[in-house]
């Protein structure tokens, strides 16, 4: 399938013209649309008497649907949970861990997928096993690597979330399957902007947050289940993950079985009369544009600024080791021994220009409301604190 550029999106976000926004991997702006959506819903909580029992399931469903389409799922494996946090804990809920098992993270990994896994460690014996950064820079090969018979769960992202570094996620799901580990990702940072398909990756758990590059609300995210899990235990107990748990007159009547596929998996108070309308208008946009278009704009992006980090010395991970949505830019520490100078902050403040430092990686995020004019403005305050 061949991919194509997408034009300049910023009319359908709300950004000033100077203002040069080139972080959607710490919060996404809210589309026009979504934001217009939300206050629907937030006028339908205003009268609450418009509510109908339809209200709280069928927009739902169709945020399902869309979802799976985006990942190449089906609806029946995708719940609604609050954040990535959440979708990985009702995974580890799930896992048996041996003594001396391990758990295979990544180096400075998102500590949503690490917390809950060394806990996880602390009360069976396991051990929580840290991929160190490769020098070169693949990561994929780094985790094959330490995937063997004593491997229990694989818990990593699509990307590294300080500088855009990319896994195989389709050769470490093969890896971890041959040893029977439990494959558990964190796409927070990808997904939205880089493809996945659920069918070649085939993962156990895939959490994602929905406030990044899914574009969407934040406290709305995603998981997907595997059907194989489905009979697994939620992390919590409400009426709407029981069977019948749509038929609010047999709420009372208290069930013994859970709702079918990974409808078990919703949190409590899903339905999100003002987040939900929000997400569905984002999720129609997202397969409007196409993941694929929107990886191949993005990357054409991310080409420039590492143009930019070539002019000015800088290094960043290398092209066929990073995401192409993604890019870090380091400091090399013989030149930059505190890391970036503060004159650059303050260069990024006086024009506006919106980017994060994330451990030692200064991190430019572009998305569709981007274009080389906002690349200019970095390169600004980068001759300006640098040169």
């Amino acid at each position: 399938m061949i991919n194509s550029p997408i034009p300049c999106q910023r009319a359908s976000f709300d950004l000033p013209k100077d203002v040069h926004y080139l972080n959607c991997a710490y919060i996404s702006p809210l589309l026009k649309e979504a934001r217009q959506a939300a206050c629907g819903g937030l006028q339908k909580e205003s009268h609450p008497w418009t509510i109908t029992a339809p209200d709280f399931f069928k927009p739902l469903d169709q945020i399902r649907r869309r979802f799976a389409r985006l990942i190449n799922a089906d609806a029946n494996d995708i719940a609604i949970v609050p954040s990535a946090s959440y979708g990985i804990a009702t995974a580890a809920k799930n896992i048996r861990l041996e003594p001396e098992q391990k758990i295979v993270t990544l180096e400075d990994q998102y500590p949503s997928n690490v917390y809950v896994w060394r806990e996880l460690a602390r009360q069976t014996g396991g051990r929580l096993h840290v991929v160190r950064r490769p020098e070169d820079g693949d990561w994929t090969r780094a985790v094959l690597a330490d995937i063997d018979v004593n491997t229990a769960v694989v818990a990593v992202p699509n990307n590294h979330w300080m500088d855009g570094g990319w896994l195989d996620l389709i050769r470490i799901g093969q890896a971890a399957r041959h040893v029977d580990a439990v494959l558990v990702l964190d796409t927070s940072q990808s997904l939205g902007a880089m493809p996945l398909d659920i069918a070649q990756v085939k993962p156990d758990f895939l959490a994602c947050a929905g406030y990044k590059w899914m574009l969407g609300p934040y406290g709305f995210s995603y998981l997907y289940v595997s059907p194989k899990w489905h009979g697994a235990e939620p992390l919590e107990y409400n009426g709407h993950n029981m069977e019948d748990g749509d038929d609010f007159p047999k709420l009372a009547q208290l069930k013994a079985h859970y709702a079918q596929g990974a409808r078990r998996f919703d949190a409590g108070e899903r339905a999100h009369f003002i987040l939900a309308p929000a997400a569905a208008a984002t999720l129609k946009q997202l397969l409007s544009w196409g993941v694929g278009n929107i990886y191949s704009t993005l990357s054409n992006l991310t080409a420039l600024i590492e143009k930019l980090a070539e002019e000015f010395e800088l290094s960043t991970m290398p092209t066929d080791f990073r995401a192409g949505h993604f890019i870090g830019l380091r400091f090399p520490q013989s030149r930059y021994p505190d890391g970036p100078p503060a004159s650059l902050q303050q260069a990024l403040i006086d024009r506006q220009v919106m980017i994060s430092l994330r451990g030692d990686s200064l991190r430019v995020t572009p998305h569709l409301y981007n274009d080389e004019a906002d690349i200019w403005a970095l390169r600004d305050c980068l001759v300006r604190a640098l040169t």
